[in-house]
């Protein structure tokens, strides 16, 4: 299937907007499905970072680890699902507009299941992805815009 991708523009430079979105411990402040995050180990963020995230997928709360894949400040980063019968596999490119005044965000989310996951993913975990997206891009917009 292809990924799950959406797209806005946030009146805030690619600096700022890739700070926020790229802090494992703010995922929880723009993520619905999200109710807790935080980032294994101490030192900057860097290639091989994994951070420790609980979602919420319908009723049930799982932890799972996700590690930064790629990272290319301020225009791009990648991350991996690494463990649980649904990872996630997401791309996030950050483009400037009017000369790094604004930005465009967009994310593309890219589900694997494993296990029990392969019924899950088709069956309920990609139709939630699909409608949170857009709502966690508005989020991202609604705080970065409001000053977070």
């Amino acid at each position: 299937m292809a990924p799950i991708a959406s797209s806005i523009e946030i009146a805030r430079p690619p600096e700022e907007v890739f700070a926020y979105v790229t802090d494992p411990a703010r995922l929880a402040e723009w993520q619905e499905s999200v109710v807790s995050s935080r980032m294994e180990g101490t030192g900057p963020l860097a290639v091989g970072t994994r951070a420790s995230v609980t979602r919420r997928v319908g009723r049930i709360e799982r932890a799972m680890t996700a590690e930064l894949s790629e990272l290319s400040p301020p225009t791009s980063w990648a991350v991996r699902g690494i463990d649980g019968p649904v990872r996630g596999n997401v791309n996030g490119t950050i483009a400037p507009l009017d000369d790094g005044a604004r930005s465009r965000l967009t994310i593309e989310l890219d589900l694997v299941g494993y296990g029990i996951g392969k019924l899950l993913v088709p069956l309920f975990v990609r139709s939630q992805a699909r409608k949170e997206m857009p709502t966690n891009l508005r989020n991202v917009k609604q705080r970065l815009e409001r000053g977070a």
